[in-house]
């Protein structure tokens, strides 16, 4: 049975480079009706953040990646990684290393210059006794050959022993590192293929190392380029490196989300819009590309607005209300406005916006369009039109429509005359839904109120 996992430290937000990977393994997982974990590597007691991990929790919620099993916590793990680490060192796999700060530092300074360093790091790897002073416990790496392991994204990768020194397994408290914990964790959970980003590339020969220390099979690894701006470099907050529930609060749909990072480096065809069944059946790990995937805002825009005009207005209506504030659940004209918005906007946080502008009546007026439309003889037409519409039964677009017409060709005057001041009077600008549409939104009291409004302000007497 395939298991993947995936497995955040909660020292800070879930960005989009942490979702996708747990995308990608929960697809894999999912495609092969095994089983995605969730573990939080917490061994850094100093810098973990329980509303980190609340905030992870909430994104797969959000997202729709559930998790099989007990979430695994590191930090409630540590008596088995001491006695595993005890075990080597009976078996003279690892050794206590004394060597000092400033020795380490002596090697450190050395090997920045490109010179042999005058102390062996591997000082006490054959060391018998026993010393009075603090130490770390480092594992005895290979001293020759090669360390190699075929990579489902890279394809065959290797190392030379003598490149990599005895890895610290245990820091001088007694806390256990990451590329010990990490290996016995997966061993414990029983992955079998480990999908994650290639900044842990390196980290893998290590890995494998220990793996065959304790005579465990060594899962499947796919190592996935990172995800880099418009521009070709690491991504900022600026580019959209943050938390993933800020594109909640922004008004992305979580579909859109998953949809916009499953192809950030891997593709099927030309194909830009999948469902998640479509996902499932044809993501494969071996098809993720070599090379790092950019950041494109406006495809993520482009998805969104997709989703948003191919979701019910029943959903909309929920979100508009549960994360945005904006209740419109009873308006009598909920689905001319919904249905008029789904076609402009690429956000729910943009159709928030524009509800709002509508729903309250505008307490100043866009200066430009003033300047441009609302003239004296305008002002006339204005109070004509309410007097031509009081006794006008106008309740749905198509009657708001034939009566704005009508009046038009009455009085025998251009579209430019009435149009644009009934949106200046009714939301303060001249951009927005269609017309007939808005007006039908607001009502016909509402409209005279905030055309008479408009009249009081520019009227000169």
């Amino acid at each position: 049975m395939v298991v993947t996992r995936f497995a955040p430290s909660p020292t800070g937000y879930l960005h989009i480079g942490g979702l996708r990977t747990a995308l990608f393994n929960w697809l894999w997982a999912r495609k092969n009706e095994g089983k995605f974990r969730l573990r939080i590597e917490d061994t850094d007691l100093l810098r973990n953040k329980q509303e980190a991990v609340e905030a992870i929790i909430k994104a797969f919620n959000w997202t729709g990646l559930n998790y099989d099993d007990e979430v695994v916590f590191q930090s409630e793990r540590f008596d088995i990684y001491k006695k595993l680490i005890n075990e080597l060192l009976e078996k003279g796999l690892a050794y206590k290393c004394y060597l000092t700060k400033e020795e380490l530092e002596t090697i450190r300074n050395a090997k920045m210059k490109g010179e042999e360093p005058s102390i062996d790091i591997r000082k006490y790897r054959d060391f018998e006794d026993e010393l009075d002073l603090p130490f770390v416990i480092r594992f005895k790496a290979p001293l020759s050959g090669k360390i190699c392991f075929e990579d489902g994204v890279k394809g065959l990768q290797c190392v030379n022993a003598d490149e990599m020194d005895d890895l610290v397994i245990a820091r001088s408290d007694g806390t256990p590192t990451y590329n010990f914990v990490v290996v016995i964790d997966d061993h414990d959970m029983g992955m079998t293929d480990i999908i994650r980003g290639d900044d842990h590339l390196k980290n893998t020969f290590k890995q494998i190392l220990i793996y065959e220390a304790f005579g465990w099979e060594v899962p499947k690894f796919y190592h996935v380029p990172m995800i880099h701006n418009e521009k070709g470099a690491k991504m900022s907050k600026r580019d959209g490196a943050v938390d993933v529930m800020e594109y909640k609060k922004e008004g992305y749909l979580p579909e859109a989300l998953i949809n916009f990072l499953i192809r950030l480096g891997w593709s099927y065809g030309d194909q830009e819009i999948f469902s998640m069944e479509e996902m499932i059946n044809l993501f494969d790990p071996k098809d993720i590309n070599k090379a790092p995937s950019r950041f494109n805002r406006e495809k993520l825009d482009w998805l969104n607005s997709h989703y948003i005009k191919n979701s019910p207005n029943e959903r909309i209506e929920i979100l508009l209300r549960d994360d945005f504030g904006i209740d419109i659940i009873n308006h009598d004209k909920k689905e001319i406005l919904i249905d008029e918005l789904k076609d402009r906007v690429k956000t729910l946080k943009e159709m928030a916006q524009e509800i709002e502008k509508i729903l309250n009546e505008p307490q100043e007026y866009n200066e430009k369009a003033v300047k441009k439309f609302i003239k004296d003889e305008v002002i006339v037409n204005l109070k004509e039109f309410l007097e031509f519409i009081k006794d006008k039964e106008l309740n749905i677009p198509t009657s708001w429509h034939d009566a704005m017409h009508e009046f038009l060709e009455i009085k025998g005057i251009k579209p430019k005359f009435l149009m644009p001041p009934l949106r200046i009077a009714t939301v303060g600008d001249t951009k927005g839904i269609d017309l007939a549409a808005l007006l039908s939104v607001l009502g016909k009291e509402e409209v005279k109120k905030r055309i008479a409004s408009l009249i009081a302000k520019f009227e000169v007497f």
